[in-house]
């Protein structure tokens, strides 16, 4: 298996297991990752999900092109609505999910990053679409997703050089939350982890489902929409129960229904 995938108190971990590959992604492993997303999406007991890349060196260093056959044309017009890794495009995934980026995000692995919620990054990470620069694209995302997170001339200068951007520079460009030097990435991931489980599971799924769901949207339209996740959050025990612990000092003690 390519992809490892583990829950363990409300917590999901998805780690790319090629580390030989620099946990490139083929085409079983993009298999693999669409099941992964897809059950998560079908289970009540995850709260946080956690992408990372197996070993030091990457994240992911996007497709693997090893023996790849098909042109850019060819890659183009298959369909892939989810994007790079089932992920930079997904809408259906209400739950946060965190970049443990512990090295090289590249190509389809920065497109990955840029579907994720939160972003924590090893200070000896490195950020890049270098696509151009073997005459392809940036197609699962980056072209379409970058453009919209950070300023315009921002995005060209990754996307028009195809070099390589540290962690530093992501992180002033807003794309990373929070540096972490190596031998502290997991503590600072861990203190994001807790943090969110802490918060009413329903609660989470209702404030990411609305995100995604109003992003193209008016204010005024996106506040009178109500999707199923957050109807169901407002008429949960959990809400009630939040409210209950704060008026009784005490942690909430979540059901999630």
């Amino acid at each position: 298996m390519s992809v490892t995938f583990v829950v363990e108190d409300r917590v999901a971990s998805v780690t790319l297991n090629r580390p030989e590959r620099m946990n490139a992604v083929d085409v079983a492993t993009e298999r693999e990752l669409e099941a992964v997303w897809e059950e998560i999406e079908a289970r009540d007991d995850i709260s946080c999900v956690v992408l990372t890349g197996a070993g030091q060196r990457a994240f992911c260093a996007g497709a693997d092109l090893k023996g790849a056959e098909k042109t850019g044309l060819d890659y183009w017009t298959e369909s892939r609505p989810n994007g790079f890794g089932g992920l930079a495009f997904r809408r259906s995934l209400d739950v946060p999910v965190i970049a443990r980026v512990n090295g090289y995000a590249l190509g389809g692995g920065f497109e990955m990053v840029l579907g994720c919620d939160i972003v924590i990054a090893s200070t000896e990470a490195a950020f890049g679409l270098p696509e151009a620069r073997v005459g392809r694209l940036p197609l699962d995302g980056g072209m379409v997703l970058l453009q919209r997170r950070i300023p315009h001339n921002l995005a060209m200068g990754v996307l028009l050089t195809g070099r390589r951007f540290s962690a530093a520079e992501m992180h002033a460009f807003g794309i990373v939350n929070e540096l972490a030097e190596p031998g502290e990435l997991d503590s600072a991931v861990s203190r994001w982890v807790k943090e969110i489980v802490a918060c009413a599971p329903l609660s989470l799924r209702a404030i990411k489902q609305t995100v995604n769901r109003t992003g193209h949207l008016s204010p005024a339209e996106a506040q009178g929409l109500r999707t199923p996740a957050l109807v169901r959050a407002l008429n949960s025990e959990d809400a009630l129960e939040g409210v209950r612990a704060f008026q009784e000092k005490r942690a909430p003690v979540w059901r999630g229904r």
